[in-house]
């Protein structure tokens, strides 16, 4: 059995080390982020209150008989990296959690999406270039989602935005509920 294994988390939408074994929280239904989460240095060069660093993770594997591939199993998961994630005390409040929070929950979106493009492939030969390009491509529409939900959102300071954000990705959460991740 050949396994294959891949790591790229978003941090503020670029890729981070692959082969890092750095401490993650995997989304859950029923676990929200609280403020002792983030514990990474705050950044005194900018006008942020708080960064979410959160990505998905990929890994599958595949087996053979002869030289045919014959079967193929994945894992998916949200990822939230609470050492590369941070805010500023002073600053931060209820309100700006929850858009944060909104980030992971975006995250998580997206891993549910993943999820669905996998559950349609069918074996076959080019089974991990199959593989490996939805998962580039679905990193890259979560880094095009995350960067519009900021700048719609003007960083939460658009309350109307932020609340029209919320609402939307709840509705597309609950849209792809067959694909969340398991508590």
């Amino acid at each position: 059995m050949m396994h294959f294994k891949l790591i790229f988390p978003l941090f503020l939408f670029l890729l981070l080390n692959p082969n890092s074994n750095e401490e993650t929280i995997a989304w859950r239904d029923s676990y929200k982020l609280s403020w002792e989460n983030f514990r990474g240095e705050p950044k005194t060069n900018t006008d942020a209150v708080a960064v979410t660093a959160s990505g998905i993770t990929f890994s599958y594997s595949m087996r053979r008989s002869d030289s045919r591939i014959v079967d193929f199993s994945t894992i998916v998961e949200a990822h939230f990296y609470p050492n590369k994630s941070w805010y500023n005390k002073s600053e931060a409040d209820a309100y700006i959690l929850a858009h944060e929070q909104l980030h992971f929950d975006i995250t998580e979106l997206h891993v549910r999406k993943f999820r669905r493009q996998i559950s349609q492939i069918k074996v076959n030969h080019a089974l991990k270039s199959i593989l490996d390009g939805l998962h580039q491509n679905i990193n890259t529409e979560l880094s095009t989602m995350q960067n519009l939900y900021d700048r719609e959102s003007n960083n939460s300071i658009h309350k109307e935005q932020q609340a029209k954000w919320t609402r939307y990705i709840e509705n597309e959460l609950n849209a792809l509920e067959a694909y969340k991740s398991k508590d």
